[in-house]
C-alpha cells in the first residue's frame, strides 16, 4: 500500500481519474448528516496476551481496532 501511496503522491491532478466520484452539488449538502463521534476517555484494560499480539500484528492502529470491535458489540446489543 505504501508504494501505491507514493505513486499517487507523484501523480499530477489532471492524471487522476475522478469519473467514478459523484459531484458534491447543492443536493448532496441538503441531505448530508453530520455525525459527531462521542468523546474518548483513556482507560486501562487487561487483555489476553495472544489477543493483544494478534491485534498489534494487524498493523498500526490496534487501539482504534479495539474501539471498533467494542463499538460493534455495543451497537449490536445496546438496543
Amino acid at each position: 500500500m505504501k508504494s501505491d501511496l507514493k505513486r499517487i503522491d507523484t501523480m499530477k491532478n489532471e492524471d487522476i481519474d475522478y469519473s467514478d466520484i459523484p459531484e458534491l452539488d447543492a443536493a448532496f449538502f441538503e441531505k448530508v448528516r453530520v455525525v459527531v463521534p462521542p468523546g474518548k476517555k483513556q482507560v486501562t484494560v487487561r487483555l489476553d496476551t495472544d489477543v493483544l499480539m494478534w491485534l498489534k500484528s494487524q498493523g498500526r492502529g490496534y487501539q482504534t481496532r479495539i474501539n471498533a470491535i467494542l463499538r460493534a458489540y455495543y451497537d449490536a446489543h445496546a438496543k
